[in-house]
């Protein structure tokens, strides 16, 4: 999938293309926010269900357009990010900015680090996070695809779920975003692990660990995670859409939530490699 969206000129969608091919059209011009998951619901409403995982990429495209926000405000003046909210009309507080919602999530809490820094100088404050350590697993070749090296002020977000089959199904999984300082070093902006287990189509345990969050308020959020036990895995998408919301939550942690939907179609992708490699070794 490759998108590329306007962030300055209000985060719409410019062009998105997929492989394989979906009818995505009415996506361009979208904005890429608030909104955007039911637009691709109404674009292609047979998508989630197929449990693709092209849904799962097309699904994270606001959130990874709001933190891309990083980006864009680390590498410009504070004086030149007001002149051009300022051109746009899209200044903190008036209607239509997308993004500066307060008790969106437990980073976004009223009286917290971000809304404060709002409060007071018109723009949130910007994040510096440690330097990101290698992903890269010895014992595990097969953990991640290569990647290419990022460029100054560029950022990613690298995303694995593990899972293994079974009766009782188990699910391993972690995602970091980073983002890369002028001279070249890579930074941690959030990084999640979260593991779970799953019996008969539900989530019989799932725990959330916080491994580097931007603001103190974020932690808050962690425990979320737990209230899916009990929660089947067919339209959990949705109701982590519904329900997970506030300052009990974190927007990024949800993302890994309601990609825990997907896990069925890795589970029989992971039996049937399982079954290759046995008739393979008979």
């Amino acid at each position: 999938m490759r998108a590329v969206v306007d962030f300055v000129g209000g985060r719409f969608v410019r062009e998105l293309s997929t492989d394989p091919v979906r009818p995505l059209d009415a996506l361009i011009g979208v904005r890429a926010s608030s909104g955007f998951r039911g637009r691709l619901d109404e674009a292609d409403p047979h998508l989630a269900g197929e449990h693709d995982l092209l849904y799962l990429l097309l699904d994270e495209v606001p959130v990874t357009t709001l933190i891309s926000g990083q980006a864009v405000s680390a590498g410009t003046s504070e004086q030149g990010m007001k002149a051009e909210m300022a051109r746009q009309g899209t200044m903190p507080g008036r209607a239509g900015r997308p993004g500066f919602v307060a008790g969106l999530c437990a980073g976004f809490a009223t009286g917290g680090t971000i809304m404060n820094g709002i409060e007071a100088t018109g723009l949130p404050p910007t994040v510096t996070g440690p330097t990101a350590p290698s992903l890269v697993a010895g014992d595990d070749p097969d953990a991640w695809h290569e990647t290419a090296p990022l460029p100054p002020h560029a950022m990613r977000r690298a995303r694995r779920i593990d899972v293994v089959p079974g009766e009782h199904a188990s699910v391993d999984a972690f995602f970091r975003d980073s983002y890369v300082l002028p001279d070249g070093l890579e930074t941690v902006i959030h990084e999640y692990t979260l593991t779970a287990d799953i019996q008969g189509g539900v989530l019989t345990r799932c725990e959330a660990r916080a491994r580097v969050l931007p603001w103190v308020e974020c932690p808050a959020a962690v425990a979320s995670a737990s209230r899916l036990a009990g929660v089947s895995l067919t339209g959990l998408r949705k109701h982590v859409r519904d329900r997970f919301t506030g300052t009990t939550t974190c927007t990024h942690l949800n993302d890994m939530l309601r990609a825990l939907e997907d896990v069925p179609a890795l589970l029989d992708r992971a039996v049937n490699r399982n079954h290759d490699n046995e008739r393979r070794t008979r």
